[in-house]
Order: structure tokens, then sequence, then C-alpha cells
């Protein structure tokens, strides 16, 4: 399950873990105008641990998911 808010300067998807136990705490992607932030709680701190990619990351993220073992680059057509 996922929810998808749109706020002032961003837009928040809320990645919910749903299935058999134990649980994942929540992944929240903020989409800001410059960048990506990935956020969740990590259980042994219960501090959130937080990392930020850029677009192109995210471009290359997306391909990735999609082809075998290799080391590849992106190119415009």
């Amino acid at each position: 399950m996922f929810t998808i808010e749109h706020d002032y300067d961003a837009t928040v998807v809320t990645l919910v873990d749903e299935g058999e136990s134990p649980l994942l705490d929540d992944v929240i992607v903020n989409a800001l105008d410059d960048c990506i932030t990935v956020t969740q709680i990590d259980p042994r701190t219960d501090q959130p641990v937080q990392i930020t990619i850029s677009f192109s990351q995210l471009r290359d993220l997306q391909a990735a998911l999609d082809l075998p073992e290799g080391v590849y680059q992106l190119r415009k057509t």
C-alpha cells in the first residue's frame, strides 16, 4: 500500500510494508524540485535515516531494475 500527498514544495509518497511479519517501517519518498529524499526509521536506533539522490540517479535506478548484471551508462537520444 502507498499514499501520495502534494505538499507546498514536494510530492510525498509513503510506502507501507504489507504482508508477512516481520514488517519493515514505512519508507517516505520526498520529490523536491532538485532532488529526491528517501527516509526510513532505523529499528536499531529508532532514528530516521535519510538518503538524497538526484533525478539522474533515480532514472538510472529505474533502468537498472530491468537489466542484467553489468555496467551501464544511459545516454540521451
